[in-house]
């Protein structure tokens, strides 16, 4: 280990020089053990590898994240997966997978749009079938604690031998303080140490107040993914993962709105309709993703009628009518909620119902919050009040 990495350029290729370093002289907790990660690379890894790590410790299971410019596109822990979701999530064919690799693919499967050439985090040492699962999809990246040497040899063949790998140190703590300049001025504030867990969901404010021993987990994974989300954001989470995350927009309702499009959109992936795609053969897997976005969107009737359908699949495929989509939305329920700010009306509350949200975390606190507990209880919503905002930049 060193005290100094020089990169490349920083965000942009006019940004020279460009390093990182420890101001107080002490060794960076990082090696590169391949490849050479450039200046967003390296934020994607510290913010994931931190996400990764809390997630670890407040469940008690491995975890990972797929990240993309400063905020995960997708986060879970290592909850096995169902036939469907190894379906969806296009790893059917890699036989058994242990947790690491159950976690990464619900992490990568949620938003395989957004996860396209992302930096992955993980909690665990990277294992064999996880390596695996990483080496077929476009990715620029990966920071763990530890690689299995087969499995560090499966990466290190990625991007004809380019592929960037991490090695942290699992025992790295932060100074207290943390500082960054803006247009030559100094920022300083202290670091959040922030321990989620669940006693801050003790506050229930609505009148259903059950909040089964899942649910406090899924809220626990949104409110920690939320931690390293760039704001405003808002994070979906059903059965252990991330499903829709909505992050740096400037107004809340269009937080929830987008994460909660992406979150309908995870749901229909998993309608027979879906499912039963037949592809042409050889289709380049993003190619293949982008098509099912397609295919679910209202674009694909332009599809059919220009004749275009015929590049992407061996059987043209029946329209999927937003009466259908309608109805497989609402069999998506017991959806859990976390917001970084507090919501300040109800119409975050209506967006979040049509989702299928039946558990909500956040802080509390708008002047409007009787209005909100209001629109909770119309739909027997469950909310706790955190009284800790979680904005991140």
């Amino acid at each position: 280990m060193s005290n100094e990495m020089q990169l490349k350029y920083g965000c942009n290729p006019n940004q020279k020089p460009s390093r990182i370093f420890m101001e107080n002289g002490g060794e960076l907790p990082i090696v590169v053990l391949n490849g050479k990660p450039g200046y967003i690379n390296l934020l994607d890894a510290l913010n994931g590898w931190q996400l990764v790590s809390e997630l670890k410790a407040a469940t008690g299971i491995c975890a990972a994240t797929s990240f993309k410019h400063v905020s995960p596109a997708g986060a879970a822990v290592g909850v096995p997966l169902s036939d469907t979701l190894k379906k969806i999530y296009f790893v059917d064919d890699l036989g058994e997978l242990s947790p690491l690799a159950c976690a990464y693919a619900r992490a990568r499967g949620a938003d395989r749009m957004s996860s396209y050439g992302d930096f992955i985090a993980l909690s665990d040492v990277c294992d064999v079938p996880t390596a695996k699962m990483i080496q077929r999809e476009v990715s620029d990246g990966i920071i763990a604690p530890g690689y299995e040497p087969e499995a560090l040899e499966i990466l290190k063949s990625k991007r004809k031998g380019t592929y960037n790998i991490i090695q942290i140190d699992p025992n790295y703590q932060p100074s207290e303080l943390e500082r960054k300049q803006v247009f030559g001025v100094t920022f300083e504030q202290g670091h959040n140490f922030l321990n989620i867990d669940m006693d801050m969901l003790s506050n229930v404010v609505t009148e259903n107040k059950e909040i089964p021993d899942a649910y406090r987990r899924d809220l626990l994974i949104s409110l920690i993914t939320l931690k390293y989300t760039q704001s405003n954001s808002v994070c979906y989470v059903k059965d252990g993962q991330a499903i829709g995350i909505g992050a740096g927009q400037q107004s809340r309702i269009h937080c929830t709105r987008l994460a909660g499009n992406k979150a309908d959109i995870w749901w229909l992936r998993q309608h027979p309709k879906v499912m039963g795609l037949q592809f042409v053969d050889n289709i380049r897997r993003p190619d293949r993703d982008n098509a099912i976005d397609v295919y679910i969107s209202d674009e694909y009737m332009d599809v059919l009628a220009d004749g275009a359908w015929e590049q992407t699949f061996r059987v043209k495929p029946e329209v999927f009518t937003k009466e259908e989509q309608k109805a497989w939305l609402e069999k998506n329920t017991n959806v859990c909620l976390g917001s970084d700010a507090f919501f300040p009306f109800g119409d975050n509350i209506e967006r979040a119902h049509k989702s299928g949200v039946a558990y909500i975390a956040e802080p509390g606190g708008s002047i409007r919050d009787d209005h909100v507990i209001a629109t909770c209880n119309k739909y027997q919503i469950v909310m706790a009040f955190t009284g800790i905002r979680l904005f991140h930049h």
